[in-house]
């Protein structure tokens, strides 16, 4: 049982998977929009969300667990957060990446997405209101 364990394994060992996600974000952030399976997606998109939150903090404390995060490339990964996306996104308060779903590979007919980075001036879909169920009136006799 995985019961409080959060993450996928990716059929991967720690420090594959680490280095893994670390070449993800590192294309993300140059590209802005990648694809990839599914699986992976969704991992990216934990590690992509928080990069920005760090980036946004901008304290030398954030700037040392970025470079923590981004192992290759640290420079030229780090300056387009700092300087970019992290002021594109001063004003969200998170949700900066979208995950959409393409359909399945053909090799492998593994499920695959697209990550990328929302635009500056996009808004997140206010999501439905329920309605409020209400007690049928009583019938007077």
């Amino acid at each position: 049982m995985r019961h409080r364990k959060a993450g996928r394994k990716l059929g991967r060992k720690s420090s594959h998977r680490e280095a893994l996600l670390c070449n993800l974000l590192n294309a993300l952030v140059k590209n802005e929009r990648i694809e990839t399976t599914l699986g992976r997606a969704k991992e990216l998109k934990r590690v992509a969300d928080k990069a920005i939150t760090l980036a946004k903090k901008n304290t030398q404390a954030s700037i040392t667990q970025l470079s923590r995060v981004v192992k290759s490339e640290r420079e030229i990964v780090i300056a387009k957060l700092l300087s970019d996306l992290a002021p594109r996104y001063a004003q969200r308060e998170g949700g900066y990446t979208r995950i959409i779903k393409l359909g399945f590979r053909r090799g492998d007919a593994a499920p695959t997405a697209v990550v990328e980075y929302l635009k500056a001036d996009e808004q997140p879909k206010a999501k439905a209101k329920k309605k409020a169920e209400t007690a049928p009136a009583e019938k007077a006799e």
